[in-house]
């Protein structure tokens, strides 16, 4: 079994993007005045191929569930089975993510990768790929047939999102255990040491953290003969979950869909969505920092800034969702605000 092909990515619209630029230059603002909004607004428009942008009507959240077999380590805070109860809270709308999201104007939609249980609802398990994944410290996460059918499987969801209306996407996670193979993903990527790698994930001690940095440890092991191939890498080191958020991420920029990431499991994949689509984290912004140590090691490789750092380490799509209203301010600003020759306001360069 093969991968299908994936299309080249192409880039944001450059046209568009000069044409923004050049408009903050003309708003009722010091050039400059809004920083960093000015810079998203830009991005905006140049994904829309459109000056000014349009506010987003259709933002979707997709959260993808999966359980890890090295959760059985003792690397997280929380036993196994919080994953299935947690993709039911979410789909009762309990969820942080719910209420965030709909604070932002977002709605969410979860989907069953790979959790260790019956699927909750036929619509939440229509792309389960397997029941958890194996332990990446002793085992692959996943077998080759079931890592390509994760990916398209997350391509498949890519374009029911975008082909049912939506013009922003946001991957979020859950999964006992996901942190761990997150930071493996990351650690082969970057070339980066477990010890400096390794996070508290859900809050683990210190016991705990040994426990991790050792998983991690021995799962590079075994990731690094193929660490060139992303489909490998997703194989033997990540898992189900992963591997759908990649071709996810890679498929939405396949299809000109912009995308705020969330923390080190949802960067994690981008880094490998990378590889497979290369220039697909031009439609990428970074929603916020975690505080998982991977996680800036993996914006650092992407070359992300996040848009806010408040010291977060949820998942589930919280910290890209927190950002939303950031970037809907920057549309509002680029599109709203008056010009210097429409409120009669003399610019700078206006003779004394």
């Amino acid at each position: 079994m093969q991968l299908s092909h994936i299309p080249a990515v192409d880039a944001p619209d450059a046209a568009s993007a000069a044409a923004a630029a050049a408009r903050q230059d003309t708003l009722t603002k010091p050039p400059g005045a809004l920083g960093r909004l000015e810079n998203l607004s830009v991005w905006v428009s140049s994904c829309q191929s459109s000056c000014p942008p349009r506010q987003f009507k259709r933002a979707r959240v997709v959260v993808f569930a999966g359980d890890h077999g090295v959760a059985r380590s003792g690397v997280s805070a929380f036993p196994p089975e919080v994953t299935a109860q947690m993709v039911a809270n979410i789909d009762s709308g309990g969820a942080a993510i719910n209420v965030l999201a709909g604070a932002a104007g977002a709605t969410v939609r979860v989907v069953d990768v790979s959790v260790d249980s019956d699927p909750l609802s036929p619509p939440i398990g229509a792309h389960k790929i397997r029941r958890s994944s194996g332990d990446i410290a002793i085992e692959d996460a996943l077998t080759e047939e079931q890592t390509i059918a994760a990916i398209e499987a997350g391509r498949r969801i890519a374009d029911e999102e975008v082909d049912a209306g939506a013009d922003l996407l946001i991957a979020g996670d859950m999964g006992i255990g996901n942190t761990t193979a997150a930071t493996v993903l990351i650690a082969s990527l970057t070339n980066t040491e477990p010890v400096a790698a390794v996070g508290r994930g859900t809050g683990i001690d210190d016991a705990g953290w040994i426990r991790k940095t050792a998983a991690v440890r021995d799962a590079l092991y075994r990731v690094h003969p193929v660490r060139f191939d992303p489909v490998a890498v997703l194989r033997v080191g990540g898992g189900a979950d992963l591997a759908a958020m990649a071709g996810f991420l890679a498929q939405a920029a396949v299809r000109h869909t912009p995308v705020l990431l969330d923390g080190v499991v949802v960067t994690s994949a981008a880094l490998v969505a990378e590889r497979l689509a290369p220039g697909a984290r031009a439609w990428w912004q970074a929603g916020h920092r975690s505080t998982e140590p991977a996680h800036t090691l993996a914006l650092a490789q992407l070359e992300l800034e996040p848009i806010v750092d408040l010291g977060m380490r949820l998942g589930e799509g919280t910290g890209a969702a927190i950002a939303l209203p950031v970037l809907r301010a920057a549309i509002a600003t680029l599109a709203e605000m008056a010009t210097f020759s429409s409120a009669a306001v003399s610019g700078r360069d206006a003779p004394a």
